[in-house]
C-alpha cells in the first residue's frame, strides 16, 4: 500500500474535519446534506458517465482508484541491473542464449523486446513494435487519468448547478423567512462539496496517475534502449553507462554506492 497517497487523502478530509468541528462537535451535522451530496456527486458521475464507451469502462475506470493506494513495488537501478546481466549473457553465448534467460523475466515488455532480438528481428522494426505498444499504453493510461480530470471539472460545475438551485428556491419564497436558511444551506454545501470533490479527491487522484505513467514510460524506454543495445553488440559497461542516463542524480548516485558496497565485500 502507498501510505503516502494514503496519508494524504486522509490528512485531508482529516484538516477539513478539524475546521468544522473545532468549536463544537455537531456542527459536523451542519455539513450533512443528502439532497446537495446527490445533486453534487450523483449529478458528476452520471454526467462523466456519458463521455465513457459503456458501464463497464465507467466501473473500470473507478476501480482505478486502486492505482494511486497500491504500492508499486518499482526499482530502476535493478531494471538496469538485469538488462546489464543479459548483455553479459548476450556478449559471452549469443542473443540466442537470450531465449532461455527470457523465462525467468517477469515483465512482459522486456521479455517481448527480448524475443524480438532472439528471432533475428531488425533493429528499426524491433524499436517500432515496441514504441508502438508503448504509445498504445500511454493512450489507455491517457484516458483514464483524462477520467479523473473531467470529474474533477465537473464536481465544482455541478456544485454550482446545486447553488443555483438554492438560490432560486430561496429568492421565490423570501417572504418566508423559514425557508431561507435551509435553501441557502443547500446553495453553500452544494459548492463545498464541488470543492472537496475536485481538489480532494479527482485531481490528487489524476496527478497521481500522470506521475505513474511516467514512471512506466521511463522504464520502457530505459528497456527499449537496452534491448537495442544488447543487438548492437554494445560493451555492458557503455550499455549501463546509457541507461544510468535516465536516472536522476540522487537515485544515480545510490546505485553507484550500492555497487561500490558490492564490489567490497
Amino acid at each position: 500500500m502507498d501510505i503516502a497517497s494514503l496519508l494524504g487523502l486522509v490528512g485531508c478530509m482529516v484538516l477539513v474535519l478539524i475546521g468544522v468541528m473545532k468549536d463544537d462537535p455537531s456542527a459536523i451535522n451542519n455539513f450533512l446534506d443528502p439532497t446537495s451530496a446527490l445533486i453534487t456527486f450523483g449529478g458528476s458521475l452520471f454526467c462523466v458517465m456519458t463521455m465513457t464507451n459503456s458501464i463497464g469502462d465507467f466501473f473500470a475506470k473507478i476501480r482505478s482508484f486502486l492505482l494511486v493506494i497500491k504500492m508499486r513495488q518499482t526499482n530502476e537501478s535493478e531494471m538496469i541491473q538485469k538488462i546489464i546481466e543479459l548483455s553479459n549473457i548476450a556478449r559471452k553465448e549469443g542473443l540466442l542464449a537470450l531465449e532461455e534467460a527470457a523465462g525467468d523475466v517477469d515483465d512482459e515488455f522486456l521479455k517481448k523486446g527480448i524475443l524480438l532480438i532472439v528471432d533475428g528481428t531488425d533493429p528499426e522494426l524491433v524499436r517500432d513494435i515496441l514504441e508502438i505498444e508503448m504509445v498504445c499504453v500511454n493512450d489507455r493510461h491517457k484516458d483514464v487519468i483524462g477520467f479523473w480530470e473531467n470529474m474533477a471539472a465537473m464536481g465544482p460545475a455541478w456544485g454550482m448547478i446545486g447553488t443555483l438551485i438554492g438560490l432560486i428556491n430561496m429568492l421565490k419564497n423570501l417572504s418566508d423567512f423559514a425557508s431561507i436558511g435551509p435553501n441557502m444551506s443547500v446553495a453553500l454545501i452544494t459548492t463545498l462539496y464541488g470543492s472537496i470533490l475536485a481538489n480532494w479527491i479527482c485531481t490528487p487522484i489524476a496527478n497521481k496517475l500522470k506521475k505513474i505513467d511516467a514512471n512506466e514510460t521511463m522504464q520502457k524506454e530505459v528497456m527499449i534502449e537496452g534491448l537495442l543495445s544488447i543487438q548492437a553488440g554494445e560493451n555492458p559497461r557503455v550499455i549501463e553507462e546509457k541507461l544510468k542516463s535516465f536516472l536522476s542524480p540522487s537515485v544515480r548516485k545510490s546505485s553507484n554506492d550500492m555497487e561500490d558496497e558490492g564490489g567490497e565485500e
